[in-house]
């Protein structure tokens, strides 16, 4: 009886020490956005830096987007699972450049997770203010030009290789090969544009300005700080598209077509989708070159 005592009091034991064991591997170990595969659990705020840190990253990487295709950054609430991978990252590149998403969301985000380092990606870049009158600070979508995104990557492999700096010639080389294909985009939006100087785009949504003004291109904008337009605006918008022969509205996926629809069925045009959040830089950035330089 004795020992059957003291067997039962050593199977305890040796549970209790197994589920010990099981709990600070656990939490030692991280969940598969982090550290847990020797690979660092990166944040972006938006599609395009995905691939930015992806293309340096390479596979020593794991990237979590906080505003999903389709979503618009201004209004975007994260899901409970996104605040999950952001309790364990390492590292939040922002984008840094006034996005509503980051100005209502970053300080419960970098609350959440003490440890994980804030990466500004747009340190460097000059920023170009907001032309609505009733919106302050400075225009937000600094990706949108290739020029632009250089900087940005260079950012991130800075940053990469301060948390990592073991893995340094991978993301070099790395970052070279992907520095190249921005200028080559660079060179060939350069060529696709050329003929169009000042050339007038009308867009629902003013996210443009930095591929415009690199590409000597002018935006007019349906939406001011945002805000639809009133039937006074649209008057406005449907003789400036007359006058200028504007003949296509571009519109983002994130946004209602339906003022813009309304302006191109007063001009005889169209309304076409030109995403600046694409996950597919390169591709996509090419496309929409093409897009505004076919009006």
């Amino acid at each position: 009886m004795e020992r059957k005592k003291i067997l039962i009091i050593l199977i305890l034991i040796l549970l209790f020490i197994l589920l010990a064991f099981t709990i600070y591997f656990y939490t030692s170990t991280g969940n598969s956005n982090g550290s847990s595969n020797g690979k660092i659990g990166v944040v972006v705020t938006v599609g395009p830096q995905e691939e930015f840190v992806k293309r340096v990253g390479g596979d020593r990487v794991n990237v979590t987007v906080m505003v999903p295709p389709g979503a618009d950054p201004h209004t975007y609430e994260p899901l409970p699972s996104q605040m999950k991978q952001v309790q364990d990252a390492q590292i939040y590149f922002q984008v840094g450049s006034g996005i509503e998403f980051e100005l209502t969301w970053m300080d419960k985000l970098t609350s959440m997770n003490s440890q994980m380092k804030v990466v500004n990606s747009s340190a460097g870049i000059q920023l170009i203010p907001n032309t609505a009158e009733a919106e302050e600070g400075s225009d937000p979508h600094v990706w949108v030009s290739p020029r632009n995104a250089k900087i940005m990557v260079e950012n991130i492999y800075q940053a990469l290789v301060q948390e990592d700096p073991q893995n340094k010639d991978y993301y070099t080389k790395n970052r070279d090969e992907y520095l190249k294909e921005l200028d080559d985009l660079d060179k060939n939006i350069t060529q696709t544009m050329s003929g169009k100087n000042n050339t007038k785009i009308m867009v629902y949504h003013p996210a443009w300005a930095y591929f415009c003004k690199d590409y000597n291109l002018q935006q007019v904008a349906i939406e001011q700080a945002g805000k639809e337009p009133t039937p006074q605006n649209i008057a406005f918008l449907v003789d400036t598209a007359r006058n200028e022969s504007i003949k296509v509205i571009f519109v983002s996926p994130e946004f209602s077509t339906s003022n813009a629809q309304v302006i191109a069925n007063e001009i005889g045009g169209k309304v076409v989708v030109v995403d600046p959040l694409s996950r597919d830089y390169l591709e996509n950035m090419k496309n929409v070159a093409e897009a505004f330089a076919a009006t």
